[in-house]
């Protein structure tokens, strides 16, 4: 028996002179057998027991190193989904950049710059309406306007001189997604049908 342990424990520490050290040459490998001949039990199950508790260790460490992995993937993913956000976010601030040059059209040509009731002038109608809409937060806006006719509501935006500069305003409101505007003239404050207004009027180059 002790002879089949004392085998046993030479096979084990053979395999951690190996992962050690390679190789051995002749003189330690009989030092070696020396050692092992002198084993007793008790010291060949503490050899089996921290042989285990290594094992252990070593488990837990690929454990812990998997989890790390995993909140890795995680972290990448939450990095991928907030690029996504952001990309998403400039486009809409470009879009809202794009869309200042046609707001900044309709306040250099309303209010104090332009007498509406003299001459005439162009606006754009951004539609009509049978229902009654609660509009008054807009009544001292310059840039707005309101009037009922014919059981309709209509609202108009921006006041302009020249015909072709409110027909460039109705073209941004119809990208920003205003698709029913249109461009409508007054003259000395009283809506008449454009084509009165524009006889003379010639296409820019």
């Amino acid at each position: 028996m002790k002879k089949s342990i004392s085998l046993i424990a030479l096979a084990l520490c053979c395999v951690f002179a190996f992962e050690a050290n390679a190789q051995m040459d002749k003189k330690e490998k009989k030092e070696w057998k020396k050692r092992i001949k002198k084993l007793e039990p008790e010291q060949y199950k503490q050899l089996l027991d921290e042989n285990k508790s290594l094992k252990g260790q070593v488990t837990s460490l690929k454990t812990e190193l998997g989890n790390i992995d995993d909140r890795i993937a995680d972290k990448d993913e939450q990095i991928l989904t907030y690029q996504s956000q952001i990309g998403d976010l400039r486009e809409e601030l470009s879009r809202l950049q794009s869309a200042k040059p046609a707001e900044n059209i309709a306040s250099n040509n309303t209010g104090g710059n332009i007498e509406e009731n003299k001459g005439v002038v162009f606006k754009v109608q951004l539609g009509a309406y049978g229902k009654k809409e609660d509009l008054s937060k807009y009544d001292n806006s310059a840039n707005f306007g309101a009037e009922n006719k014919d059981g309709l509501q209509k609202f108009t935006i921006g006041v302009f001189r020249d015909y072709w500069e409110a027909d460039t305003f109705k073209k941004h409101l119809r990208a920003m997604g205003v698709k029913d505007a249109w461009v409508v003239s007054y003259k000395d404050g009283v809506r008449v049908p454009i084509k009165e207004v524009l006889e003379g009027v010639t296409k820019k180059s």
